[in-house]
This record gives structure tokens, sequence and C-alpha cells, in this order.
């Protein structure tokens, strides 16, 4: 994707504990499923596109926001390529 769009392509994020499948867990059981999955590698600085390939609830998509803005994103935006109802 970002070489589609120009930009820097940077692997700021990784998993620190595996997570449970999140199929049929209940929206609150996700974000706890994944509250402290992740952390980011070194600082963060300026806006950052997420790209994930499904959001249901939107759980793992808002923590990893989470983490890059307490790293010191300045803004995130998310990109997904389905969501579903």
């Amino acid at each position: 994707m970002a070489g589609r769009i120009g930009a820097p392509f940077l692997d700021k994020l990784r998993a620190v504990r595996g997570t449970r499948d999140q199929v049929e867990l209940t929206a609150a059981s996700r974000r706890e499923n994944v509250a402290g999955a992740f952390e980011a590698r070194g600082p963060i600085a300026g806006r950052v596109l997420l790209v994930d390939d499904v959001m249901t609830t939107g759980a793992t998509l808002d923590e990893c926001a989470r983490v890059l803005k307490t790293s010191g994103a300045g803004e995130v935006y998310a990109l997904t390529l389905c969501r579903t109802c």
C-alpha cells in the first residue's frame, strides 16, 4: 500500500503477546482481548496510516492507534479492506 501512494513504510507495531481468535467474542471482550497486546518499535512522529484486512468492532485498530499516539504519532488514520456488520 505504501508504495502505491508514495509513502514510506515503517513497521512500527509489534505484538507482545498472543490474542484469542475474536470471531465469537462480544465487542467488550474483543477490547479486553487486544488490550496491551501491542507495543511501538521506537518513537513515532507525524501522521500514521494503519492498514488492516477486516474491521468488525474496531477494537484492534483502536488499540493500535492508542499505542501509536502514546508513542508520539500526531494523527492516526485507518484503512480496512473489508468491514463486517
